[in-house]
């Protein structure tokens, strides 16, 4: 599938991988601190009312709202631009390439939701939850791979990219169907000529990016009004931003190019300190098999390798798609442990899903329960597929 890596695809898997590092690092922190004497002081912080507004026009959100509406609208904002590059000339720019992640994302998506539904069809309190153990964490996925060096064939990172961009659009597209509450149709129609004015501006080819960064915010300020989740918002106007293909130094790319190490190393460590917190005194194992947290940690863990390896598995043998060249079965099956790995998007999905904090606390304890094993088992039974001198392909 990946003949040779080009530069652009280098750069984010070496920053998503060394930004997997520092997420689990501010996960790991997040569990200390809720679980010692500064609880009181984490949950307050993350309580402290922060209003701006201009007239009348006022947004009043305590500090963790805007780290999950508004630091993450910045995220989904690169998302959709890595999104947008891969279709137009990155793994996803032909069937050839997009049929095999495209299929077992599909697979991803679809077996783990089935199984938490399977799981919670008797609890209408926690069915709402049914999208959270679809998701993929690909920095927390990457991270770990990184842990085993140039061992790990880059085919086999550009397929988890691949299948975890496809899953960021399917989680996107649930968000705006089914996480958005009851619309303001005049903030959502001033959303909308912002939107607008974005795609002219991108038409027009404007290679500063100063007009697409002050017009997407202010359609993430008319979006957030309106009841659609803001964070699509960074989806919508990453959309109107043009790709160059003739350049590396046009405004997609160079917009790309300036967030990622802000995404990587700081909006989604700050998110993952924020939102993994979880107090574990008194845990016991009747709170790891209730329906919600089982739900998600068996969709996660089961759910993924059906999912992806089955349904990636079905398409090679049917002749829909191909294997990656140096990538073996035991290979992919580890990948799709480690895609199981669904911290940042699962717990953000969770929270859309639920407002009550002991519903939230156990989504907490399924993601984190069911994303652990799987990076450790991921870790281990790709540790011991790969070939144990050093790959010819690597990263340098």
């Amino acid at each position: 599938m990946v003949q040779a890596i080009t530069p652009l695809l280098k750069d984010f898997l070496q920053k998503e991988s060394a930004g997997g590092i520092v997420l689990i690092f501010a996960a790991l922190l997040a569990l200390a601190v809720a679980n010692s004497p500064l609880l009181a002081g984490y949950q307050d912080l993350l309580d402290t009312g922060v209003v701006v507004g201009i007239g009348s026009f006022v947004i009043d959100k305590p500090l963790l709202l805007w780290i999950n509406d508004g630091l993450m609208a910045v995220f989904f904002f690169l998302v959709g631009l890595e999104v947008k590059r891969e279709v137009l000339e990155g793994q996803l720019s032909s069937w050839d390439k997009a049929s095999l992640p495209l299929i077992a994302a599909v697979g991803g998506m679809a077996i783990p939701a089935l199984i938490f539904l399977s799981l919670n069809a008797g609890s209408p309190d926690t069915i709402n939850g049914w999208a959270i153990p679809a998701a993929t964490d690909i920095a927390f996925a990457l991270g770990i791979l990184s842990l085993l060096g140039p061992r790990v064939p880059v085919a086999l990172k550009a397929l988890l990219l691949a299948i975890a961009v496809i899953d960021d659009i399917g989680a996107i597209a649930i968000i705006a169907l089914f996480y958005s509450g009851e619309l303001d149709t005049g903030m959502l129609g001033a959303a909308g000529i912002v939107f607008v004015v974005m795609l002219a501006v991108g038409r027009a080819r404007v290679q500063s990016t100063i007009p697409y960064v002050l017009l997407a915010i202010l359609m993430w300020a008319f979006v957030l009004k309106s009841g659609v989740h803001a964070t699509l918002a960074g989806v919508a106007a990453a959309m109107t931003v043009p790709l160059d293909a003739k350049s590396d130094h046009g405004p997609l790319e160079t917009m790309e190019h300036a967030l990622h190490p802000w995404v990587a190393f700081l909006v989604i460590p700050i998110f993952g300190f924020a939102n993994a917190g979880v107090t574990l005194f008194g845990l016991s194992p009747a709170d790891l098999i209730g329906p919600l947290p089982l739900g998600i940690a068996l969709g996660l863990l089961v759910g993924k390798q059906i999912g992806i390896f089955g349904f990636a598995f079905a398409a090679v043998k049917l002749g829909l798609a191909s294997l990656p060249p140096r990538v073996s079965w035991a290979q992919l099956h580890a990948m799709s442990l480690l895609a199981a790995i669904g911290f940042t998007m699962s717990l953000f999905i969770g929270n859309l899903a639920f407002a009550d904090p002991a519903q939230i606390d156990a989504v907490k304890i399924g993601v984190l329960a069911g994303s652990t094993v799987a990076a450790v088992a991921g870790y281990l039974l790709l540790n011991r597929s790969l070939p144990r001198e050093t790959a010819a392909e690597s990263l340098d």
